[in-house]
């Protein structure tokens, strides 16, 4: 699969994922979203990444610390190896807010768990305005 998005051509359900992601909050809609494109893209490791992160936050704010960490661990392993910048989003702050995430829940054990919601960093202003036209 080639992440080239020449012209600023960004798969439709990676654009639909982003504003559920971002605008939305629906991480579990996204989550089957995201898994659609995953499946199409050859299981794909950065869409996994992606996948991944968004069912982790979906399991934090059912006080599922358990499967937050654990997902979102295997989101960090993913996304790992991918440029600070990658696909029009911030790959780098990305990591370090899920890095900071798990950190968090493995501070609060059996208090209440975090359910802040992450922001994925959109650089590329033709993906940025897909995203939001995508939006409703």
């Amino acid at each position: 699969m080639s992440h080239e998005n020449q012209g600023g051509e960004y798969p439709e359900l990676y654009v639909r994922f982003l504003c559920l992601f971002n605008l939305e909050r629906d991480y579990y809609t996204c989550h089957d979203v995201m898994e659609e494109l995953w499946l199409e893209e050859g299981r794909d490791l950065f869409y996994q990444g992606l996948l991944q992160t968004a069912v982790g936050l979906h399991h934090c704010r059912n006080q599922n610390t358990g499967g937050a960490v654990k997902l979102m661990t295997a989101a960090l392993n993913k996304l790992v190896s991918y440029p600070d910048v990658f696909m029009g989003i911030d790959v780098a702050k990305l990591k370090q807010d899920v890095e900071a995430y798990l950190d968090q829940l493995q501070d609060c054990a059996r208090q209440s768990i975090p359910h802040d919601d992450l922001t994925i960093e959109i650089l590329d202003p033709i993906l940025k305005r897909l995203v939001h036209e995508n939006k409703g």
